[in-house]
């Protein structure tokens, strides 16, 4: 049972490892050479760059609930139930703006959906991953619980 536990805690790491990578190595580029990104968004010039580096930052901040959840994904259930449901929020964000573009918009219509793909695996992986932790009883919640400590008979 110790080792099928150790397993799970080390899966739950690398996948949420992994989309947590991919995140972050797409948010630095972003930010650092905003030029390179912005045609995939058909903008361009100052604000071109702005909205793309602007992006990379939100990733970051996006980001921010994976480090706890990668160092104790045993110890972090609520945590990682925030980073399964941004993930969803930004599947169905994505996803809708896709379908409602209008023809002529080839290059965005592909850039949107490089995005659904990623966030769709990374989701159905994650998801996948919380399952398995959650039917296998992995999640602790010594963090989660207050037990107040009991008065000595000498206290007032």
């Amino acid at each position: 049972m110790e080792r099928q536990h150790r397993l799970l805690v080390w899966l739950a790491r690398a996948v949420v490892g992994l989309v947590f990578f991919f995140n972050v190595t797409c948010a630095i580029p972003f930010i650092a050479w905003p030029n390179r990104y912005a045609p995939g968004f058909e903008v361009s010039g100052v604000p071109g760059q702005a909205l793309v580096r602007g992006m990379g930052i939100l990733f970051l901040m996006w980001n921010a609930t994976y480090p706890p959840v990668l160092v104790r994904p045993e110890h972090n259930r609520t945590l990682f139930l925030v980073i399964l449901a941004q993930q969803a929020i930004g599947l169905a964000g994505e996803t809708w703006m896709w379908a409602a573009l209008p023809a002529g918009h080839a290059v965005l219509r592909n850039t949107g959906l490089r995005f659904i793909a990623f966030d769709g695996a990374g989701l159905v992986g994650m998801g996948l991953v919380y399952w398995l932790l959650q039917r296998r009883g992995t999640f602790t919640w010594s963090q989660c619980t207050h037990n107040p400590p009991t008065p000595s008979r000498n206290s007032p």
